[in-house]
C-alpha cells in the first residue's frame, strides 16, 4: 500500500564534455565520485562540482585504439589498492592510479574479454573471454580455475529421480492431463538485437555467480550458476526467448531476467536450481517490442533494500516493486528521443538506501533518492478521509478503508490514466480530503473530485473488489475534473531531466506547490502554480507560475497546515522553513511554539521534532492528538500529544512500556501502519508479504469511548465496548457522577434488555480507571459524595432499577430481576416475590410471564440455591413454583413441606431457618415460641456460639437473659478471656462468678466492686484487697475527679466501696457515654487530617514532578524543598529555590513528608489503650451498640493508616536520604548539579526518622472478642 516518492534528484553535466561517449561507469569509494570509462580512457567525474577532476588516457599507453573503436567491458574501484581496475574488449586488465595517472597491465587475454565482474566483497573477479571461457581469479589476479561457459552437464545440483512412476502418471496441476502428452517445443533463438555477450551477476553474499550466455547449439540463452571455486551448480531449463538482462536479487532467493514472448515482454524469475519461479508482464503496447528495437530491454538491476527491480530500456527506466504476489510499476522515467539522452547504464547505490545513479550518452549524470510513503487523505470530517492510493503503472488503485478493508492487489476502485503515474497527492482542505491530484510521467496533473453526480459513467474509473456479481456498491467514486499541463519554461534542446518536479502539494485554495532542482546541486526551487483561465474547446488546461522561490538547500518534503495557511519545508540538512501560501511569502525557519511542537515526519526511519528522538521506527501515523508508531521490536505504540514533552516521547520510544499498558501493542514482525480510519478505532497494518490486518489499538479505543461518554453517547460507547471486549465497568467508572445523573438516558439509549443485563453481569466493585484502564493524565473520578458509603455494584443496581421501574417496569422486568440478583448480598427474596406477583398480572404480549421470569432467574442462580431462598420467604406457593421448575423429585420436598405446614407459625419459621442454616433468624423465631422451648433455644445458642445475638432478644431483667449471660461467661472463660467474661457476669448480676473472673484477670479494682455487691460473703476477699486501695475523705469529689480523668475502674471501686450506686446513674454512665462521643469525634478528626495530608502529598509530588521537568537544566537531586511547593506555585525558578533555603530547618522538618503524619502515629498506642478501657465500661453497663461503633471506627482508622504506608513512604523517598552523590545511578549532570548545590546553598539537616515508615504494633490487644 506504499508508493515510491522522489525525495530529491540532481542532474549534472561536466563543463568540458569529453569527446568520446561514455560506455560504463561505477561509483568511487569517496562519496559523490563517479568513475566513467570511455573509448579514450578513464575519467574521475565529480558531478556535484560539475567538473572532471582527473583523467587517465588509455590511448596514449596503447591499450585502446585512437579511432575510438575500443570498448571498456568492466570497471571497478578498488579502494584498498588506491586504483581502478579496467578491462578492455581487447583483453587487457589494467590498474589505473588516478593520483599518479599510472597504468599497469596485470594481465591480458589474447581472445579478448567480454565481461569483468567483481564479487561483492571484492575478493574474487570473474572474466568471460572471447573463447567462451570463464576465468576465476583472486583480487591479486591469481587464477583459481578456468572453465568453458557451455557445459553439457547440469551441475552438482542435478535432480535425483526417485522412481515414482512415469511422467504420464504424475500430477500436473492446473495444466491438466494433456500436459503429460504435450511434446516439448523447440527453443527459439535470441532476438536479432541481442549482442550475444555473456552477462554475469553475483549473489548478495558473493557465494554464487550466475552467467547468462547464448548456447551455440540452440541459439538461445541459458543461465548457469557457479560457486566461488567455479564449480557448476545448476543449469536453467530451456526457456524460449530468454534475453540478456540478468540480475540476482540480493536476498539470494531468485534470479531475475527477461523473456520475449509473442506480442509481450515478461520479467521472469529463476531459482538457483534453474527452474522458473514466477513472472510478470511489462506494460508495452501490442507490437511495440517487435516494431522498434529501441524498446528492447537493455538491463535489469535489483535494489538491496526491498523487493524492487529497476528495468532499463533504451529511452527510459521503470521501477517495479512487489507486494502480496503482485508486481507494481511505481515509477517511470522517460528520457526522450535525443541521442544524447540515451541511457548508458544505471546502478543502485550500495551505501545510500534507495539511491539510483544514471548516466546518459551526453555525459549527463543523474541520481535519484527515493523513499516509501503512504498516500492517504488527511482530513477528519469528510467521508473520504480513509482513502489510500497505490500507484500501479498508468493506474491508481484507491482503497476506501472507511467502507471496507480490501487487501491488495485488489482495491475499491481504480483510476485509469493515459501515462504512467509518478505521484499522487490528496487535497489538504479537510472538507475535500478525498479529492486527488495525479502527476504523470509527462508532467501533467490530473484532478479527480468527489461530490458531483455524473450522468455518463466514466470508463476510466472502474470499481474493483466491491462491485460486480450482482452486488450493489455503496461507495462513491470520484469524477475526472480537469487535466493541467505544467510548463515551467524549459527549452526543447535542453538535456532531458525526468521527474524534474517532486513534492506535489494541493493547497486548499486549489493551487499547487511543486519543487524542482536548481542548477546548483544544493539548491531547490519552490514553484507556486495556479490554474490559467479556461480556454473553450481545449482538452487540457495550463497552470500559470505565480511565484518561484529559490531555497538554499534541498527540499525533501512539504507539509501543509490549512489552519495557519502555512507550508513547512523540510530540508535535507534538518532545517524547517515555512511558506505562507495565502500571501505568497517565504519566511524564516520555524521556531517551536511554547508548550507545543510541530511534527516533521522524516522520510527515513526517524521521527524529528527539531531533533531526532528515535531511530527504531519502521512506520508512523498521526490521528487527532495521537501519534502511532511501529518499532523494530515489533510493537505498535500510541502516544497522546496533548501534554507530551520531548523528553517523555524519547523515554517512551527508547524503553519498553509496561506490557499491559494501553499505549503498547504487540504486532506481527515487520508490520507497518497504512492508515488510521478517522471517527473510528481501526488501525490498518500491512504485513511484510503485503496482506492487510486491521487492529483496534487500545489507546484509540479508550480515547474514543471516553469522548462518547463525555458527550453522553452511551449507545455508541456500549456497542464499541461490547464488540472490542472492553470491560463495561468503564461506563460507570469513567465519571460516576455523570452516569448516575443520566441513568435514564443510558437505559433509553441502550434500549435492549439483553444489553442491560450484560452490563449488570459485568459489574464489579473494582475501579477500572485505576487498574485496567488508567486515564492518560492519571486523574480518576471518585464516587459522588452522597453515595460514598454505598458499594458501587449495589448503588448502580439500585439507581438503574429505580429508573427502569419508572420508565417501563413490564419491558425491563428481566433487567429488574438481574439488578436484584447482582447486588451483594443478592436480594433473591425480593426477586422471587416479584416473580410470584407476576402470576396475578393479566397476560400481555409485550410483558414477561411469571414462568419466563422464573426460567430466567434459574439461569442466573443455581436452582438449589433459589429453592432455599424461596423456602426462606415462608411462602409455600412460591416454593412449589420454584420446585416445579427444578429437577427435584416431588417425593423429596412434598413431605417436608407438608410437615412444615402443620407447625405453629413461629416454630415453622424456626424450623425453616434452621434447615437453611440461618441460625440467627432461627433464634428470633424460636424466642417467640414461649418458655417451653427455651432449653432448645439455649442449646442452639451454645452449639452455634450465638451469645451476642441471643442477648439482644431478651430484656436484661429476665431470667432468660441471666441464663444466656451465664452460658456466655462460661464460654469466654474457656477461651481464657477472664476479664470479658467477668463483664458479662457483672452485667447480668452474677457477682460471684464475676468476682472469680476479675480475680483471674488481675483486675483488683473491679474485684473489690464485685465483692462489695455480694451480701455477707467475700469479707475475707475485701480485707485482702484493701491494702491496695486509696482512701479519700470526700469520696464524692474523688469519684467526680476520677471520672473527669477517665479513671473508670478506680471510680467504680469507690462507688461500690461506699455503696453509692446512685452515682452510677447520675454521673458514671453519662460520663462513659460522653467519653465515647468525644473519642469518636477525636478519631474522625484524626482521619480527616490524615486524608487531607495524604491528598496534599499527592498534589505536591505532582507539582514536584512537573517542576523538575521544567527545570531539567537546573537539576538539584535529593532536594527536600521540592515537597514544599504550594498549590499556587507550579513554576519554580532557581532564585525561588535559593530563597526557600533560607527557612529554618525546624520548619522544614515540621512540614516535610514524615512530619505531617508523625503525630498521628505517636497517638496510636495511647488511643488503643484508652479505647480498650472505655469499651469494657460500655459493655459492663449494656451499651453494646456504642461499644461496637467505637471499636469499628478505630479499626477503620488503623486499617487506613496501614494501607497508606506504601503510598506515603514510597521506595524512592526511603532511598533519597541514602543515595550518595556518586554511584551507579548518577550521571554527569547530576554530579555537577550536586556539587554546585553544595557550594551555593547551605546544607539542610533532615531528620532521617522522617524518611523511614513507622511500624504499627500489631501485638497490641485492644479489641473485645464479644463485640466482633
Amino acid at each position: 500500500m506504499r508508493n515510491l516518492r522522489l525525495l530529491r534528484a540532481a542532474g549534472r553535466r561536466p563543463a568540458a564534455i569529453p569527446p568520446a561517449a561514455p560506455q560504463r561507469f561505477c561509483l568511487g569509494a569517496e562519496p559523490g565520485v563517479v568513475l566513467v570509462g570511455s573509448p579514450n580512457g578513464l575519467v574521475d567525474y565529480w558531478p556535484l562540482h560539475v567538473q572532471v577532476t582527473r583523467e587517465v588516457s588509455l590511448t596514449a599507453e596503447g591499450f585502446m585504439p585512437e579511432d575510438e573503436s575500443g570498448s571498456v567491458v568492466g570497471i571497478e574501484d578498488i579502494p584498498e589498492q588506491e586504483c581502478v581496475c579496467v578491462a578492455t574488449a581487447a583483453g587487457d586488465i589494467l590498474l589505473c592510479n588516478l593520483s599518479t595517472k599510472q597504468v599497469e597491465c596485470v594481465g591480458s587475454v589474447d581472445s579478448g574479454l567480454s565481461v569483468m565482474s567483481w564479487s561483492p566483497d571484492q575478493e574474487l573477479v570473474l572474466l568471460a573471454t572471447g573463447q567462451q571461457t570463464l576465468i576465476m581469479m583472486t583480487r591479486d589476479f591469481e587464477p583459481i580455475a578456468e572453465k568453458q561457459i557451455h557445459q553439457n552437464e547440469f551441475g552438482e545440483g542435478k535432480f535425483v529421480a526417485l522412481g515414482w512412476g512415469k511422467k504420464e502418471t504424475q500430477f500436473h496441476g492446473s495444466e491438466g492431463k494433456q500436459a503429460a502428452h504435450r511434446k516439448q517445443t523447440e527453443v527459439s533463438p535470441t532476438s536479432t538485437w541481442d549482442d550475444s555477450r555473456p552477462r554475469v551477476t553475483w549473489r548478495g553474499d558473493g557465494q554464487f555467480v550466475a552467467v547468462s550466455a547464448v548456447c551455440p547449439e540452440t541459439g538461445a540463452r541459458k543461465v548457469r550458476v557457479w560457486n566461488r571455486e567455479l564449480v557448476l551448480q545448476s543449469t536453467s531449463e530451456p526457456i524460449s526467448g530468454l534475453e540478456q538482462a540478468l540480475a540476482w536479487k540480493p536476498s539470494g532467493n531468485l534470479i531475475a531476467s527477461t523473456q520475449e514472448k509473442p506480442n509481450r515482454h515478461d520479467v521472469v524469475f529463476l531459482e538457483k536450481n534453474g527452474l522458473l519461479h514466477g513472472e510478470f508482464t511489462l506494460p508495452f503496447q501490442k507490437g511495440q517490442v517487435k516494431v522498434s528495437a529501441g524498446s528492447g530491454l537493455l538491463s535489469l538491476d535489483c535494489s538491496g533494500e526491498e523487493d524492487e527491480i529497476s528495468i532499463q530500456i533504451l529511452r527510459g527506466i521503470q521501477l517495479w516493486t512487489t507486494g502480496n504476489y503482485h508486481w507494481y510499476l511505481k515509477q517511470s522515467l522517460h528520457f526522450g528521443n535525443m541521442e544524447k539522452n540515451k541511457l548508458v547504464s544505471l546502478l543502485w547505490d550500495p551505501v545510500v538506501p534507495y539511491r539510483l545513479h544514471v548516466l546518459c550518452q551526453g555525459w549527463q549524470y543523474l541520481y535519484y533518492d527515493w523513499h516509501w510513503t503512504t498516500d492517504h487523505g488527511m482530513g477528519q470530517n469528510s467521508q473520504h478521509v480513509a482513502n489510500v492510493a497505490v500507484i500501479d503503472g498508468d493506474k491508481v488503485l484507491v482503497t476506501a478503508f472507511q467502507h471496507a478493508v480490501v487487501p491488495p492487489p485488489m482495491c475499491t476502485y481504480e483510476l485509469q490514466l493515459k501515462q504512467a503515474v509518478n505521484q499522487v497527492t490528496f487535497h489538504t482542505d479537510p472538507k475535500h480530503s478525498g479529492d486527488m491530484a495525479v502527476l504523470d510521467a509527462d508532467n501533467k496533473i490530473t484532478v479527480y473530485r468527489y461530490g458531483e453526480s455524473m450522468t455518463v459513467k466514466d470508463p476510466a474509473i472502474r470499481l474493483g473488489a466491491v462491485g460486480g456479481n450482482g452486488f450493489k456498491a455503496n461507495v462513491e467514486t470520484p469524477h475526472l475534473d480537469k487535466t493541467y499541463r505544467v510548463d515551467l519554461g524549459s527549452s526543447a534542446d535542453e538535456m532531458m531531466h525526468p521527474l524534474g518536479l517532486r513534492c506535489l502539494t494541493w493547497l486548499p485554495d486549489d493551487s499547487f506547490l511543486v519543487v524542482s532542482q536548481d542548477q546548483h546541486a544544493s539548491q531547490s526551487v519552490l514553484h507556486h502554480l495556479t490554474a490559467a483561465p479556461h480556454v473553450t474547446g481545449a482538452e487540457e488546461e495550463h497552470l500559470n507560475l505565480r511565484l518561484s522561490v529559490p531555497v538554499d538547500g534541498e527540499v525533501i518534503s512539504l507539509c501543509c497546515s490549512p489552519v495557519t495557511k502555512t507550508v513547512a519545508l523540510q530540508l535535507a540538512d534538518g532545517r524547517i522553513l515555512k511558506y505562507l501560501w495565502a500571501f505568497s511569502t517565504y519566511s524564516v525557519p520555524f521556531s517551536s511554539a511554547k508548550g507545543r511542537f510541530p511534527f516533521v515526519l522524516c522520510t527515513a526511519i526517524n521521527i524529528v521534532i527539531f531533533l531526532q528522538v528515535a531511530s527504531n521506527i519502521t512506520s508512523f501515523a498521526t490521528y487527532n492528538e495521537f501519534l502511532l508508531v511501529t518499532t523494530n521490536s515489533h510493537t505498535c505504540q500510541c502516544f497522546c500529544l496533548k501534554d507530551l514533552t520531548v523528553k517523555a516521547l524519547q523515554a517512551g520510544l527508547s524503553s519498553a512500556a509496561v506490557p499491559n499498558s494501553e499505549t503498547l501493542r504487540k504486532v506481527e514482525r515487520g508490520s507497518r501502519i497504512v492508515t488510521v480510519v478517522p471517527q473510528d478505532t481501526k488501525v490498518v497494518l500491512q504485513m511484510p508479504r503485503g496482506n492487510l490486518e486491521t487492529v483496534h489499538h487500545r489507546a484509540l479505543v479508550l480515547a474514543q469511548i471516553r469522548k462518547w461518554l463525555d458527550r453522553l453517547m452511551f449507545r455508541e460507547a456500549f456497542q464499541c465496548m461490547r464488540k472490542l471486549r472492553i470491560n463495561l465497568n468503564l461506563l460507570y467508572d469513567h465519571n460516576p457522577k455523570v452516569f448516575l445523573e443520566n441513568v435514564e438516558t443510558f437505559i433509553k439509549q441502550i434500549d435492549s434488555v439483553n444489553h442491560i443485563n450484560l452490563f449488570f453481569t459485568e459489574l464489579k466493585e473494582e475501579d477500572f480507571t485505576k487498574s485496567m484502564y488508567p486515564t492518560p493524565n492519571g486523574s480518576s473520578n471518585a464516587q459522588p459524595r452522597q453515595h460514598l458509603n454505598q458499594k458501587k455494584v449495589n448503588l448502580v443496581c439500585d439507581m438503574m432499577r429505580v429508573a427502569m421501574e419508572r420508565i417501563d417496569p413490564e419491558k425491563y422486568c428481566l433487567s429488574i430481576l438481574t439488578a436484584h440478583v447482582k447486588k451483594n448480598p443478592p436480594e433473591l427474596e425480593i426477586a422471587l416475590q416479584k416473580v410470584h406477583d407476576l402470576r396475578g398480572v393479566p397476560s400481555n404480549p409485550s410483558s414477561v410471564s411469571a414462568e419466563e421470569a422464573l426460567k430466567y432467574l434459574l439461569f442466573l442462580v443455581d436452582v438449589n440455591e433459589l429453592y432455599d431462598y424461596s423456602l426462606g420467604t415462608y411462602d409455600f406457593d412460591l416454593v412449589i413454583m420454584v420446585a416445579e421448575k427444578s429437577q427435584k423429585d416431588p417425593k423429596e420436598y412434598l413431605p417436608f413441606l407438608n410437615t412444615l405446614q402443620k407447625m405453629e407459625t413461629n416454630y415453622q419459621r424456626y424450623t425453616i431457618d434452621k434447615h437453611l442454616k440461618r441460625y440467627a433468624k432461627a433464634l428470633g423465631h424460636l424466642s417467640k415460641c414461649g418458655p417451653e422451648h427455651f432449653s432448645e433455644f439455649l442449646n442452639l445458642v451454645k452449639d452455634q456460639n450465638l451469645y451476642c445475638e441471643a442477648l439482644k432478644l431478651y430484656a436484661s431483667s429476665t431470667q432468660e437473659y441471666k441464663d444466656i449471660s451465664d452460658a456466655y461467661g462460661e464460654y469466654l472463660i474457656q477461651k481464657q478471656l477472664y476479664e470479658q467474661a467477668a463483664l458479662i457476669f457483672a452485667r447480668a448480676g452474677i457477682f460471684a462468678k464475676a468476682l472469680d473472673a476479675f480475680l483471674s484477670s488481675g483486675s483488683w479494682q473491679q474485684a473489690l466492686c464485685m465483692a462489695s455487691r455480694l451480701e455477707g460473703g467475700g469479707e475475707q476477699t475485701k480485707t485482702g484487697l484493701a491494702a491496695g486501695a486509696l482512701s479519700f475523705q470526700d469520696y464524692e469529689e474523688a469519684v467526680l475527679l476520677l471520672l473527669e480523668g477517665a479513671l473508670w475502674e478506680e471510680a467504680l471501686r469507690l462507688i461500690h466501696k461506699y455503696d453509692r450506686l446512685d452515682i452510677l446513674e447520675t454521673n458514671f454512665k453519662p460520663a462513659v457515654l460522653e467519653a465515647q462521643k468525644s473519642q469518636l469525634m477525636f478519631l474522625d478528626s484524626q482521619k480527616t487530617a490524615f486524608l487531607r495530608h495524604k491528598s496534599r502529598l499527592q498534589v505536591v509530588r505532582e507539582l514536584k514532578e512537573k517542576a523538575s521537568e521544567s527545570l531539567h537544566d537546573y537539576e538539584m537531586p535529593n532536594c527536600p524543598e521540592l515537597d514544599l511547593f504550594s498549590e499556587t506555585s507550579s513554576v519554580v525558578t532557581a532564585s525561588d529555590m535559593n530563597s526557600k533555603y533560607s527557612h529554618s530547618n525546624s520548619r522544614i522538618s515540621a512540614l516535610y513528608l514524615g512530619g505531617q503524619f508523625a503525630h498521628v502515629w505517636h497517638a496510636l498506642p495511647s488511643s488503643c489503650t484508652y479505647v480498650h478501657i472505655l469499651l469494657k465500661q460500655l459493655v459492663l453497663f449494656g451499651f453494646d451498640e456504642q461499644a461496637v461503633g467505637l471499636q469499628q471506627v478505630l479499626e477503620e482508622v488503623l486499617q487506613l493508616m496501614e494501607t497508606s504506608i506504601p503510598e506515603i513512604w514510597t521506595p524512592d523517598v526511603q532511598q533519597s536520604s541514602l543515595n550518595p552523590v556518586l554511584g551507579p545511578n548518577s550521571t554527569a549532570n547530576s554530579i555537577m548539579a550536586a556539587y554546585q548545590q553544595k557550594r551555593m546553598l547551605a546544607p539542610v539537616v533532615q531528620d532521617p526518622e522522617l524518611l523511614i515508615p513507622p511500624k504499627l504494633n500489631k501485638n497490641l490487644q485492644w479489641k473485645l472478642h464479644l463485640l466482633q
